[in-house]
């Protein structure tokens, strides 16, 4: 990819150092805005339909008019991966409210601000698939409406800083006694050799990748079930994985110091890493 980055932001391709927003706009003061994450591999965008409705959703949940429409987005974003060709990337997308005076309640009459990015995606590190990640539990302080892609991340990050702190990669979130997910990945466990995920609802947020992982284990003939994680049954599965856009299948062989399974990434997670990198092989293949 080109070192001069090129910005969508409000009808206008825009190098990096020129996309400036206003310091009244209620994303910078308040978090009022949501985002979305888009793989591509091979020059496709991953699963473009489904990211687009929970896009939609976020949008409409917070009462943000969408502002453009699907054949709008879609050509929005070929055109800005077109003005930063590279191999493997992502697409960031941010909406929020737009600029107005500060007061929390909605303006009238406002436009709200878009702003898209390529970022480039790094190809999964061979020590972490051969070796797996560490990850620590930690008790899930964010605010209850999860399944809202929201740009208020201070929780998140905070959870974050907390596992890099411990020397892990990721922190695994407990609610009223129920794991939720990553501090920004969905969880995945192996127990009794049935593959288990949280099911969707407002503790968490129904990941694009997540989906495509019971899709690929249901297809696939592998037990898998939707159905609530308590907390302390971590310690006791034989596989624990983390599923992000960005990252893939993290297989986690060490939670709060302790070796999960036999301390290697597991034969399920090789088996659904090898669907995975199958799929994406099935788009550079379906590529233009």
């Amino acid at each position: 990819m080109s070192d001069s980055k090129i910005i969508y932001l409000n009808g206008e391709f825009l190098p990096e150092d020129m996309a400036k927003v206003s310091v009244l706009d209620r994303g910078f003061l308040f978090g009022d805005g949501v985002y979305e994450v888009i793989p591509v591999f091979g020059g496709r965008l991953l699963r473009l339909g489904e990211h687009l409705d929970r896009l939609a959703r976020s949008l409409a949940e917070i009462r943000i008019p969408d502002p453009l429409s699907r054949q709008g987005w879609a050509a929005l974003l070929e055109e800005l991966l077109a003005r930063n060709p590279g191999g493997d990337r992502s697409i960031y997308v941010q909406v929020t409210r737009g600029v107005a005076p500060r007061d929390h309640a909605f303006p009238e009459a406002i436009t709200p601000t878009v702003m898209a990015m390529v970022n480039p995606i790094r190809p999964p590190d061979e020590q972490v698939l051969a070796q797996g990640v560490a990850a620590v539990v930690i008790p899930d302080h964010r605010w209850s409406r999860c399944d809202i892609k929201a740009i208020t991340l201070l929780a998140n990050v905070l959870a974050r800083q907390e596992a890099v702190d411990s020397g892990a990669t990721e922190a695994i979130l407990v609610r009223n006694g129920l794991a939720t997910e990553g501090a920004a990945s969905n969880l995945f466990l192996v127990a009794d050799g049935v593959i288990v995920t949280p099911p969707k609802d407002h503790s968490l947020l129904g990941g694009i990748t997540r989906d495509l992982v019971v899709e690929l284990a249901e297809a696939n003939d592998l037990p898998v079930m939707e159905t609530r994680i308590p907390g302390d049954s971590l310690h006791g599965a034989q596989e624990i994985w983390l599923t992000s856009s960005t990252r893939e299948i993290l297989p986690v062989t060490r939670l709060d110091g302790r070796a999960v399974g036999e301390g290697t990434p597991g034969p399920v997670w090789q088996r659904i890493h090898a669907l995975y990198q199958d799929y994406k092989a099935s788009l550079r293949q379906e590529a233009p």
